[in-house]
């Protein structure tokens, strides 16, 4: 996964994974949107291996009944945390059943309503028990199968392979059937249940690829899933190990905590890599798709046993992602992404001290820096080696849990690599070996010609050649950026040119750098508003708009269809000029400042409701309607969004007036957002 809180190593179990071995997980769970609660049935096979007092099951605040071991009933502990069983087992294979019930406050969201209902799941690290009884450890691994009752009118997806549907007689009801192989860790159990579509296909070795979207998405199927079958082809052949799991899926939810979650078969991601074809201009799923493949492997077959060796997952999904876009886009494309992470990872070392080899490391030590630390032995054992390394170890670990020392004995057994060394360098030591970084970097041509003109002083006509050329576009926007502080007169043959060269990332820095825009450079800029991007027509409008104030109505009806990426950016962008227009009729600019207020409404994502809130909080924070929105905005699950709701509210309520305000609405409104105004104004 990209971007995730990390897991730490959890040892509370630690002692029990020794002694008892829980094998199989049969469960049946109903989700209840009402209440936003789960209930179910679950039974687990286990088998104890040596004497134990105290067997636990992790279960946050739920409630149990019906509690058998072999079929007897026991009694039990709930302690709020774990369910907690003393007696009834015996050494051997045992049976526990039980049901329970549980109202999650996090990694069960129900999001929407009525046709637009999605629930999905986020366990990462230990917080599937939050939804489901089972293991914070991942050290401890069971095969699961859940079955799933909910309404027939949407697609339910859970872990495996699909099974059967069972229709309930008696009403509306479904469930859904899937099934595992083979064992995996709690935090990769997943839900999702939504208004889905779906499409198929099969890769080389026969693995069936099944991608959905939202029914009001289905023309985004293409650029949203594109080199799909690709890259799992290439990672299944560049890996040696056939894919482990039998089935593949991927599917898209609003308002996901992060880019993506790699569940066992059944990745979730965010709604914003769902793209239309210009959208893939700016931003795609690629990337993304790559790395949650790639943990199939590595974190998902293979699980490292503590946060400390947390790189063994991200690092390697990070890196085998980058392999595969080189498959895609060629030798230049990845050592450009490689430069990239040695500068971002150059610039944390000032304050990023804690190494990989931590289970307090930065995501970007985890995966960016593991990353690089696999290129490195890459380059210097050879790919071969590397991968007949990575082949050893996963087929002798498969199913289990690995630490770093497992990994680096195998490729000192294949290569004869200096491993101490290379752990010492690049997982003990903190910050970022740059130098080392840029010998391997500049094996590529490119990254030489990049270096060179960074450290050279051209002449424009030169510059201007250069752009000509078939440099590759990095080089060619290093030249537009660097020379926006030089006259337009001058700079003007470089503008053209950067024009001329039809790639959009160089058009768009030319949108980026040109902030003023001379009348005689008016019709060229102009172009920009074609370009198959949102984020470049978003400037180029913007741009126009503040240059040429007797044309803001022309720009304005040309570009007022365009809506833009997932979280509606130009859209946003045209409403908010719309306002600001003196000679557009009130009418367009009273519509324009409902849509804003309905963007920022519960029947939109985070990302648009908080763009569309910023607007709003700019145009008239003192609006009812945008007060109750701002504070509707403090409650909700994503922490990103929430913190900008309760840090916007905190500011205004230091004004009096708008304190005022909000003490009137609260004596108005109902008893839920009663509470909530009082929840802030009550604070010291």
């Amino acid at each position: 996964m990209r971007y995730l809180f990390l897991f730490f190593s959890f040892v509370l179990f630690g002692q029990q994974t020794n002694k008892v071995d829980f094998l199989v997980c049969n469960a049946k769970v109903t989700p209840n949107t009402q209440s936003r609660s789960i209930s179910g049935y679950v039974s687990y096979e286990f088998k104890v291996c040596k004497s134990i007092d105290t067997i636990k099951i992790d279960a946050i605040n739920m409630e149990f009944s019906d509690v058998l071991i072999n079929g007897k009933s026991v009694k039990f502990k709930n302690s709020g945390k774990t369910l907690d069983l003393f007696e009834g087992f015996k050494k051997g294979k045992n049976t526990i059943t039980f049901s329970y019930s549980a109202t999650p406050k996090q990694t069960l969201y129900f999001t929407g309503q009525d046709e637009n209902l999605q629930i999905w799941t986020q366990g990462q690290g230990r917080y599937t028990s939050h939804w489901l009884p089972c293991f914070d450890d991942v050290n401890e691994k069971v095969i699961f199968n859940m079955s799933v009752e909910f309404r027939n009118d949407f697609v339910v997806m859970s872990n495996g392979t699909f099974v059967s549907n069972q229709y309930n007689s008696k009403g509306n009801l479904i469930t859904w059937n899937y099934k595992m192989q083979k064992p995996m860790s709690s935090y990769l159990v997943m839900l999702a249940i939504g208004n889905f579509e779906k499409q198929t296909t099969t890769t080389k070795s026969g693995t069936p690829l099944e991608f959905y979207l939202d029914k009001n998405d289905v023309s985004k199927f293409e650029p949203t899933y594109r080199y799909s079958k690709e890259l799992f082809d290439y990672l299944e052949q560049e890996i040696g190990v056939k894919y482990p799991w039998g089935i593949y899926r991927q599917v898209p939810v609003r308002d996901f905590l992060y880019a993506g979650m790699e569940n066992t078969t059944s990745t979730i991601f965010a709604q914003d890599f769902v793209v239309d074809e210009i959208g893939f201009n700016d931003r795609n799923y690629v990337n993304v798709n790559a790395h949650e493949l790639a943990h199939q492997w590595f974190g998902d077959l293979i699980t490292a046993q503590s946060g400390k060796h947390h790189w063994l997952q991200e690092g390697f999904a990070t890196y085998y992602a980058l392999l595969a876009e080189r498959h895609l886009f060629g030798d230049d494309y990845f050592y450009e992404e490689l430069n990239d992470y040695a500068e971002q990872l150059k610039r944390a070392s000032k304050t990023d001290t804690i190494p990989v080899m931590n289970e307090k490391a930065s995501s970007l030590s985890f995966y960016k820096k593991g990353a690089w630390a696999l290129h490195v032995m890459r380059e210097d054992i050879g790919a071969k080696n590397f991968q007949k390394a990575v082949k050893k170890y996963l087929k002798k670990y498969q199913y289990k849990n690995v630490n770093t020392n497992d990994f680096l004995k195998i490729v000192k057994e294949v290569s004869g690599y200096d491993v101490e060394n290379f752990k010492k360098v690049w997982l003990e030591k903190s910050g970022f070996e740059i130098e080392i970084a840029q010998k391997y970097l500049s094996k590529n041509k490119f990254i030489q010609d990049y270096f060179a003109l960074k450290k050279s002083k051209k002449s424009l006509a030169e510059l201007t050649e250069i752009l000509k050329s078939d440099a590759y576009y990095p080089i060619k926007k290093y030249i537009v950026y660097q020379t926006r502080n030089i006259p337009f007169e001058e700079r003007k043959v470089i503008l053209e040119t950067a024009l001329a060269t039809n790639d959009i990332l160089v058009r768009r820095a030319v949108a980026e750098s040109t902030p003023v825009v001379p009348e005689v450079f008016k019709s060229q800029y102009e172009s920009l508003l074609m370009d198959d991007s949102y984020q470049t027509k978003e400037i180029a409008l913007t741009n126009l708009w503040k240059n040429f104030p007797d044309e803001r109505l022309r720009y304005l009806e040309q570009t007022k269809e365009i809506v833009g990426n997932n979280d509606k950016s130009f859209r946003l962008t045209w409403l908010a000029l719309a306002m600001n227009t003196e000679n557009l009729l009130e009418q367009v600019k009273a519509n324009s400042y409902n849509q804003l207020l309905n963007f920022a409404s519960e029947n939109y994502e985070s990302s648009l409701r908080q763009n569309a809130l910023e607007l709003l909080l700019q145009l008239n924070p003192n609006d009812e309607k945008v007060i109750e929105l701002l504070f509707k905005a403090t409650v909700h699950h994503k922490w990103q969004f929430t913190k900008f709701g309760r840090d916007n509210v905190r500011l205004l309520l230091k004004k009096p007036q708008y304190r005022t305000l909000v003490e009137k609405l609260a004596s108005t409104s109902d008893e839920t957002m009663k509470e909530l105004y009082w929840k802030f104004l009550n604070e010291k």
